[in-house]
């Protein structure tokens, strides 16, 4: 029968053979941890060296290490022909702690000891599956990134003695050489008006709606958005405590009637747009309607919140102009991402305020993104004075453009019948909406066992409308037909 000592052992001490860390650490760390836990007290005599190796099946100068290791930490003292002695110990009364029967010492808790706010509201509503085709809601092809230019900007970075100290610091603000050539970037491609004090730069649209929410919205504030609206963005509204109003998105944009008669009734304190392409219908907000919005803004005292997240990617006229470019009054936050056709690694977020918002944003940056990615910014910085931004964007433009009118003629061509869509002047993505409902997550479930994947975040579907957001620019003409082909063919099955 095994000793109480054999037992006690057995159970504070497991060694993995696999491992990478020495064997004797392991029982280092495990002995230290059925210390601080209370099972071994303090005055404990441990096992000798030879009945401790006998017991775990090691080397005895195994054991000799990890005694010395011990008592070179402080936690055991080795007395010449007395033994190894616990000198310190976890339980502050030193009372003695029954062996433990089922839990492991070597696991980690499973749960925490404490309370805490649990949030449903911030689930994860993002889906992956393992098949061949797959739909988003407008991508980049990363395919056509040309990754090796752009890591040639930032290894050249990495190599220069100047680039030593700006990793060492970073100011919390961001690049003032990124933003310096960001500003002039905005000023001539979105006819802004800005210096780079009016620039912040985040690591996404995400953080910098989050930093926006932080500082305008307290809780009950109310928040109108267009009716479909950006899920994420949403999430995080309601985080901070904000009240969501939706209002109905037509062939024209939002319905600024309707956000008039708002006003009337109530307070609102910020308005979220994509107006240049709403998402997720595609639809760009009418210029008579901007005129509109940002008179109302002025007369009842609103934050709009433009976010410009697709601007790059216009094929068959000059783009729409922000809102933010007419804006007088500072009215208009003007949200972006920048680098969004480059590879993932080279994008980044920003926002565009007048000066005495940015102070404060600037603040809450400092504490959520301390240090930031010098060298990112600087390399990206470079891109831009030497050009290498234009480019790539004029040559995947018009792959991009050669991608939508694909995807639209096959979408005509399997599925014109039974849905109506109209092709947009820029984005990555088309709306699609059904002539007769369609049970969408059944469509979606029934295609992935078919190896297309269809994430249930381009699902829009109610009393009003069946409809679904899919995204074109990952996708090659090969693939765009395998995929349109299973949908169509799942969705005969369903009629």
């Amino acid at each position: 029968m095994s000793s109480p000592d054999q037992f006690l052992y057995n159970k504070i001490i497991h060694l993995d053979g696999k491992s990478s860390r020495p064997v004797y650490l392991q029982i280092v760390h495990q002995i230290i941890n059925a210390i601080q836990r209370g099972y071994l007290m303090k005055g404990m005599k441990l096992l000798g060296t030879r009945s401790m190796s006998d017991i775990l099946k090691v080397h005895r100068k195994t054991v000799i290490a990890a005694y010395e290791e011990l008592d070179a930490q402080g936690w055991v003292k080795t007395i010449p022909n007395k033994g190894t002695f616990v000198i310190e110990s976890g339980n502050s009364n030193n009372i003695p702690v029954k062996a433990p029967q089922q839990q492991d010492l070597a696991t980690y808790p499973k749960q925490t000891g404490f309370s805490f706010r649990q949030s449903n509201l911030l689930d994860n509503p993002f889906e992956h599956a393992a098949c061949t085709y797959i739909f988003n809601d407008g991508v980049p092809d990363t395919r056509l990134s040309q990754i090796g230019s752009y890591s040639s900007f930032y290894s050249a970075n990495l190599k220069r003695k100047s680039s030593y100290k700006k990793i060492g610091y970073y100011n919390t603000e961001g690049s003032e050489y990124f933003k310096e050539h960001l500003s002039q970037y905005l000023n001539l491609s979105r006819g802004l008006h800005i210096s780079k004090s009016n620039l912040l730069i985040t690591r996404s649209t995400e953080m910098s709606i989050y930093i926006i929410s932080e500082i305008l919205l307290s809780e009950g504030d109310l928040v109108v958005v267009g009716d479909p609206s950006y899920f994420s963005v949403n999430m995080i509204f309601q985080k901070s405590g904000a009240v969501i109003k939706t209002i109905p998105v037509d062939e024209q944009g939002i319905r600024t009637d309707l956000i008039e008669e708002l006003c009337r009734k109530t307070k609102i304190r910020m308005l979220y747009l994509t107006p240049h392409h709403h998402y997720p219908t595609t639809v760009t907000l009418s210029a008579q309607r901007r005129i509109e919005l940002l008179a109302l803004a002025s007369r009842y005292g609103f934050a709009i919140v433009e976010d410009d997240y697709d601007f790059e990617f216009h094929y068959d006229n000059s783009a729409i102009l922000p809102m933010a470019s007419a804006d007088t009054n500072g009215m208009v936050i003007y949200v972006g991402s920048f680098g969004k056709s480059l590879a993932p690694g080279f994008r980044t977020g920003f926002i565009v305020a007048p000066e005495n918002l940015m102070n404060e944003m600037r603040k809450y940056l400092g504490i959520i993104d301390r240090q930031g990615d010098i060298i990112m910014e600087q390399a990206l910085g470079e891109m831009l004075e030497e050009g290498e931004i234009n480019r790539h964007l004029k040559k995947s433009a018009k792959v991009y453009k050669e991608r939508r009118d694909c995807f639209a003629g096959l979408l005509s061509e399997h599925l014109g019948d039974q849905i109506n869509f109209r092709v947009p002047t820029g984005g990555l993505a088309l709306w699609l909406e059904w002539k007769s409902p369609v049970n969408l997550f059944q469509l979606s479930s029934q295609c992935q066992q078919h190896n297309l994947f269809i994430p249930r975040t381009l699902l829009y579907q109610n009393k009003d409308y069946t409809a679904l957001r899919l995204g074109f620019g990952h996708l090659n003409e090969d693939e765009m037909k395998q995929s349109l082909q299973i949908l169509y063919q799942v969705n005969e099955t369903l009629k």
